[in-house]
This record gives structure tokens, C-alpha cells and sequence, in this order.
């Protein structure tokens, strides 16, 4: 019997890995890291319920670390087979999987330090050179350009406008029981082309590519946003004001951002606010060795620009060159940020601030009531991040609880995820509905809102997939 198994996002919006097994052929699409919740996070440390050594591909849709952070552990656990992606997709996971990596022997090095760990020694998931060891084993696939994994299967990449490089992954798979059959895998799914005048700065292409000649067998879909609208307004009147009164108490706007794609946008749009006037020239510093790393990947891969990335670039050139915008690299130049008392801006990672530089940062400011730390992106049950941007007292940072003083504000028009509204008009390029549409990637709540929407609204066989369920695709 041939089956997709859903070995990550089922029930979460975390660890997206899929697998396709045609009885001569096991493919996983994706192979992401859980984070989050402890439950979650546990699961990183299971092994694939069919050994590693037994799958023979990988399709990866992007280069974020929920679907792309678990390869290093896959070939650890005895994988040998390539990893299929976009060219741009592949330079990100150059920067994404080493510093996951690294962060990962660093806490590991922080738990034995401290014996705050159940396990003697701690160990990483993976290592800085797991990571780099395996890119050797990725294999650039261009968008619309047909691979075969063998006789009867072959896929191909389609635009998904979440980040650079993000694409859908279309499978067709011949099986002997007769005609071929269709799967499109969603990946995330970027906002549509009439959110860029709400979401300034989109650094790649607006809107999901239509899928109007597609009749999907099967369909597994993002729903990350399920549950909710974006705001419509424009987010940059907010975002003025937000940094402008924290100047004038005299405090720093910490921005916990997501070091591919949500740093590049919100740099250019601070450098254009900045320009006309509407906020003050503070020092901009950029304190993330990977988001560093991405601008010079977003400055190669121009053939991904949107129309106003071009311009925007041909105005103010490369960010890394701007007047009184810092990159930090190195631990002394993020250790020198926090010996600064005058008002700043420092955008750093991780987003969810699981980890990473930022956690340095707040626990310097989290209990002065004249800082702000500001969240523009997803913050997932079980994070700091979301334990921060839910209203508590206090927050947990190296074996610590953190007083949470500060002001703390969110704006939500920075997601790079369709929200309900346009997700069903992606679904409404569909020339035909998919046999079946198993939703992935959502919380609980998110996945059954979008069921009922798509229900009501298309008329479509809709289905919430479970951890570890097996669906049928013959």
C-alpha cells in the first residue's frame, strides 16, 4: 500500500516531516526540527519509525529550521541519500544548519556546565560539523524543472513566496494500481500579492503561485494562520511610534526576529523611516551571525526580488553599508551592545527567542520599564517568546527568572504565512479540488477553523492530519 506518514506538524506548527512510501520508494518531504514545548522538543531525539539508512530522498520545501533543522540528525541516524531544494534554499540551510549546530553544542556545553541537565554529559542533537557534513549531500533542483527520483516518481518545485527559495513540492507517483497520482505539498505558504501595501519590505516575490492545471490526488497544506486576519492597516505608522516613544523614555526597542528573510524585510523598512524622517537615527544593530550571512545570500539571489526590493536596493544600496547600521559578528561585538546605555535598536535572533544572541540582550533590558521588546513574528506555545508576549511576570533565561518589565508590543502584519482570507484564494486558482486535503502544520485550533472554512467555502473533503497517522494515496 502506498502512504504519506505525518512524522511532524500534526497537531503543532513544528518539526514538518512527511514521509511517501510507494512500497519501492520512501521519500520524506521535509525533514524538520520540533520546537517549542517540551513534548515537542523530545521528539528529536526519536528515530524515524522506518530506519534512516531504509529512506532514499529528501525534498525540502525552504530553509526554515521546522522543516529543514532534523537533516543533520537524519544522516547521523544512518541516512545516506541527497537532499533535493531550490539553489537559494540551499545557500540559506549553508547558514541555517551550522549555526543550529552550534547553538546546539554551546547549550549542550551550558547544561554540563551548570549540571542542569537529566543526561550525564548533555549532548547535542547535532553538531556544527554534522551540519556542515551533510551539505555536501544537497542537490540544487531549479523551480519547474522536473526531477525523477526513479521510473515512477518524480516532483518539482513551484513557488510558494514565503522566503527565498520556498517552494511547493508537486510529486506525481505511478503506481501499479493504475493511473498516476497527484500530491502537492504545500510547504508555508506566502501572502498574496495585494498584502504588500500592509506588509512593506517583502524582500522575495508576493503571492503563491496558481496552481490552475493542477488536479491533486492529494493535497497537504499549511495552516499555520488558520484561526486568524491579518491586520490590514499599514504597519509602519505603528512601528514609528513604538520606536519613537521608547527613544524618548530613553530605553532600547529589542526586536526578536527570524534571521532568514524577517530581518532582511525589517531592515529596509527601518532604513526608510528612518530616511523620511519618521523615526530618529539611533544605531541599528544587527546582532545575528546568520542573519549577516543572509543579507549577502539575499543580495545574490536577485532573480526572487520583488518589484519594490529593486528599488528599494537601487535607492539605498546594500544594508551592510549603511551609515549607523552595525552587524555584529562576533561574541565581544554582542557583549559591547549591552555595556551601551543610549537608546538603540537591536533586532537579533532566535524569533521565538529559543535561543541565539537575543536571550543575551533581554535579559539586560526584559526588566526595564523603559525598553521595548517588540515580537513581528509567530511565537509558538512552549517558547520564551510566547510566555513574554502572553502577559507574565517573569520568563526563564539560563536557569533564571527574568522580571518582565519592559514594554512589550507586537505587530502582526510582518508574517510571511496567507492568513484564512488568503489561503482560500489560493485555493480558489484550483481548476479541480484535490481528492483529499489533510492540513499540517497548524495548532490545533488553527487547523480546525481552516477545515470548517474550507468546508463552507469550497466544498472540499478536508482532513486534520495526526502525529504518525498513515493515509492511503493509492
Amino acid at each position: 500500500m502506498a502512504y504519506i506518514q505525518f512524522l511532524g506538524a500534526a497537531g503543532t506548527v513544528t518539526g514538518s516531516k512527511h514521509l511517501i512510501n510507494t512500497g519501492d520508494l520512501q521519500v520524506l518531504v521535509d525533514c524538520g526540527m520540533f520546537q517549542g514545548k517540551k513534548e515537542w522538543r523530545e521528539r528529536n531525539w526519536q528515530d524515524t519509525p522506518i530506519p534512516a539508512k531504509d529512506i532514499d530522498a529528501v525534498v525540502l520545501t525552504h530553509a526554515h529550521l521546522d522543516h529543514c533543522g532534523w537533516i543533520p540528525r537524519l544522516y547521523k541516524a544512518g541516512y545516506t541519500g541527497k537532499v533535493y531544494a531550490t539553489p537559494a534554499t540551499i545557500d540559506l540551510c549553508g547558514v541555517v544548519l551550522p549555526d543550529s549546530g552550534h547553538l546546539q553544542e554551546e547549550d549542550a556545553e551550558f547544561h554540563n556546565k551548570q549540571k542542569s541537565s537529566k543526561h550525564d554529559p548533555a549532548l547535542p542533537l547535532y553538531t556544527l560539523e554534522d551540519a556542515q557534513d551533510c551539505l555536501k549531500n544537497f542537490v540544487p533542483v531549479a523551480f519547474h524543472t522536473p526531477t525523477q527520483l526513479s521510473p515512477k516518481f518524480s516532483f518539482q518545485f513551484v513557488h510558494a513566496a514565503h522566503i527565498l527559495g520556498s517552494g511547493m513540492a508537486e510529486i506525481t507517483i505511478q503506481l501499479d494500481s493504475g493511473a498516476p497520482r497527484k500530491l502537492l505539498f504545500s510547504g508555508d505558504i506566502g501572502r498574496m500579492r495585494d498584502s504588500e501595501a500592509t506588509t512593506p519590505g517583502k524582500v522575495v516575490r508576493t503571492g503563491p503561485e496558481a496552481v490552475a492545471d493542477q488536479a491533486s490526488s492529494v493535497l497537504v497544506m499549511e495552516s499555520t494562520y488558520g484561526n486568524r486576519q491579518h491586520p490590514k492597516e499599514d504597519a509602519r505608522p505603528e512601528l514609528a511610534k513604538i520606536i519613537s516613544d521608547t527613544v524618548k523614555r530613553g530605553g532600547t526597542v529589542v526586536i526578536p526576529a527570524f534571521a532568514v528573510e524577517r530581518t532582511q524585510k525589517l531592515l529596509f523598512i527601518l532604513k526608510q523611516l528612518m530616511e523620511d524622517g519618521q523615526i530618529p537615527h539611533v544605531p541599528v544593530h544587527t546582532d545575528s551571525p546568520m542573519a549577516i550571512k543572509a543579507i549577502d545570500i539575499f543580495l545574490k539571489h536577485t532573480e526572487e526580488y520583488s518589484p519594490e526590493t529593486k528599488e528599494l536596493i537601487a535607492k539605498y544600496g546594500s544594508p551592510l553599508k549603511w551609515p549607523g547600521f552595525y552587524f555584529d559578528q562576533t561574541q565581544d561585538d554582542s557583549k559591547k551592545i549591552n555595556s551601551m546605555k543610549y537608546p538603540m535598536i537591536i533586532v537579533s535572533s532566535s524569533g521565538m527567542v529559543t535561543g541565539g544572541r537575543v536571550m543575551h540582550h533581554l535579559m539586560h533590558r526584559l526588566s526595564d520599564p523603559k525598553n521595548t521588546v517588540l515580537f513581528i513574528g509567530f511565537q509558538a506555545p512552549g517558547t520564551r517568546g510566547f510566555t513574554i508576549k502572553s502577559g507574565a511576570h517573569s520568563v526563564r533565561m539560563f536557569n533564571q527568572d527574568v522580571q518582565i518589565r519592559a514594554q512589550i508590543a507586537t505587530i502582526e502584519q510582518f508574517s510571511d504565512h496567507a492568513d484564512t482570507p488568503e489561503l482560500l484564494e489560493w485555493l480558489h486558482t484550483f481548476q479541480k479540488a484535490p481528492g483529499v486535503t489533510y492540513l499540517v502544520h497548524g495548532e490545533p485550533s488553527a487547523a480546525s477553523l481552516l477545515k470548517a472554512a474550507i468546508e463552507k467555502e469550497m466544498k472540499w473533503h478536508v482532513e486534520i492530519a495526526q502525529w504518525m497517522e498513515k493515509v492511503d494515496i493509492a
